[in-house]
């Protein structure tokens, strides 16, 4: 054999994208936890200075994860008014969270002033500007919005099927009363009718569910 016939091929040129999809991909596979420079740097066949030259640390790793998860939201056929055009971008962002296993909790982790993040941010204080008609109550709402959504979306993913009967038996055995009255409303995970409900009541508007 020719020495051209035994030498491998050339690897791929490594770029940040291919840092953030790898590292994506290890958070589906194992979690949170399990991202650190060094596991993406093994999974790529590569020098953990190699990742860090592409992500500068693991902060940055972990915004540029954040970001990568923002850029899957769509902005086609989004209502014409703003209130429900509001609403339907939070429901796009809740379900980017919930493609990626520990979505909520990378990206309420983060700071990310990045194009996806951004373009998000954008579109949501514009429909809550024509909405509410100042900027400014339109940014305070933003904010009431996405920590809502962050929140409840983190709950979601590390819900547990004994968290119900937990929280029935603590009840039972203290005095609260009116935890007591509500707990059938509480003990029912019903994520989707309680982030309609939520996003409802911060907005001021819309159906609230009984």
């Amino acid at each position: 054999m020719t020495k051209k016939q035994t030498d491998p091929a050339p690897r791929p040129r490594l770029t940040p994208a291919a840092v953030v999809a790898e590292a994506l991909r290890l958070l589906d596979e194992s979690g949170l936890e399990a991202v650190t420079m060094r596991a993406v740097a093994d999974r790529i066949g590569v020098r953990m200075n190699t990742v860090l030259w592409h992500a500068k640390s693991k902060t940055r790793l972990l915004e540029l994860m954040a970001d990568a998860v923002a850029g899957t939201i769509g902005y086609e056929r989004l209502p014409d008014d703003a209130g429900e055009r509001a609403r339907e971008l939070m429901r796009r962002y809740r379900r980017s969270l919930l493609a990626h296993r520990d979505g909520a909790f990378l990206v309420a982790g983060t700071y990310a002033p990045d194009p996806h993040t951004l373009r998000f941010a954008d579109a949501l204080v514009a429909a809550l500007s024509d909405h509410h008609d100042t900027p400014e109550t339109a940014a305070w709402t933003a904010y009431a919005l996405v920590y809502f959504a962050l929140g409840l979306t983190q709950e979601e993913q590390a819900a547990d099927g004994t968290d119900a009967h937990r929280l029935r038996e603590a009840v039972a055995a203290g005095p609260y009363p009116a935890l007591a009255d509500a707990l059938p409303a509480l003990t029912r995970h019903d994520f989707d009718a309680r982030f309609e409900d939520g996003v409802d009541r911060i907005l001021g508007g819309g159906h609230r569910s009984g």
